[in-house]
């Protein structure tokens, strides 16, 4: 177990931004999911030992949340959204410095720096000023500083930010390697849900503070709704009120596709009946394989 987390409240001021967290993270890739504001900066700050939980206890690695954070951060690897290299240093000092702030000794950090720089594609630009990188190169260079030390646990926080689709594809194959061939288990925080799904094989989803979901990613589409895309003749408004009434949640594309999600005892043939007692012609009528975006608009409620 690499994580475990028991009833974790936090809380800036007045606003209450955790609010009983449990969460456990095993070996392998999880995805870290929730709108903005969710809590999810937060909770990766409590894990990383930087702050410390109005209540609640946890472990990261064996060590304790509240007693041990210095330990915490010695073992665990942490990419931050933001850019965070020191201006007049080369790439392999920098990655080096980090290394010695792990605790790594003088030489040993450095001789780590140059392997792990070359792994994660920097190695002819290492001696390269870090101002003068460009944004992929940057982001490679946070991956490799999150590395240097070894770690078993790795926090990325928004890893393939700013990045050109070639350049997001290179970081998302470098995170998969790292997550399926090395022993380090990866927590991956991001908005793009498409990078979650190619990478990871569980999910914990936060909403307004609490958990809203958390399991293996094909277990959780498959959960608590069917899903049926159409295109219809006729008004809407009526339709889908009759159909929300009845627990459905509907959806309109910009290209005019309807997307219900029916609760699983719903019988698909009320749709055809409600359609018909309103005057709606249906055009077009499949079931759909849900996709980590239903999902994740269905936990959170997004309409």
């Amino acid at each position: 177990m690499k994580v475990e987390l028991k009833n974790i409240h936090f809380s800036y001021g007045p606003v209450k931004a955790l609010n009983g967290i449990n969460l456990v993270l095993n070996e392998g890739a999880t995805g870290l999911l929730g709108p903005n504001g969710a809590g999810k900066s937060t909770l990766l700050k409590i894990m990383l030992g930087f702050l410390t939980p109005d209540e609640g206890d946890g472990q990261v690695l064996g060590y304790d949340l509240r007693r041990e954070q210095k330990f915490i951060r010695q073992r665990v690897g942490y990419m931050p959204e933001d850019d965070c290299y020191i201006t007049g240093m080369d790439g392999v000092s920098f990655t080096a410095y980090m290394g010695e702030l792990s605790g790594m000794p003088r030489q040993e950090a450095m001789k780590r720096a140059h392997e792990v720089l070359f792994y994660v594609g920097l190695g002819e630009s290492r001696y390269r000023l870090v101002e003068t990188y460009s944004s992929g190169m940057r982001q490679r260079l946070k991956l490799a500083q999150a590395l240097v030390h070894d770690p078993k646990l790795l926090f990325l926080d928004e890893p393939t930010a700013n990045l050109d689709p070639a350049g997001r594809q290179d970081i998302l194959e470098l995170i998969g390697e790292i997550a399926s061939s090395k022993d380090i288990s990866v927590l991956l925080c991001s908005h793009l849900l498409d990078d979650i799904e190619s990478i990871c094989t569980d999910m914990v989803i936060i909403n307004k503070g609490q958990i809203a979901a958390s399991g293996r990613i094909e277990d959780l589409k498959m959960v608590d709704y069917r899903l049926y895309e159409l295109k219809i003749k006729g008004e809407l408004p009526v339709f889908s009120r009759e159909l929300e009434e009845a627990g459905c949640r509907l959806e309109e594309t910009e290209d005019r596709l309807i997307k219900i999600y029916t609760p699983p005892d719903f019988d698909q043939m009320e749709i055809f009946r409600a359609a018909a007692r309103n005057g709606v012609q249906v055009r077009q009528f499949a079931r759909s394989q849900s996709r980590l975006e239903d999902l994740f608009a269905r936990v959170v409620g997004v309409d």
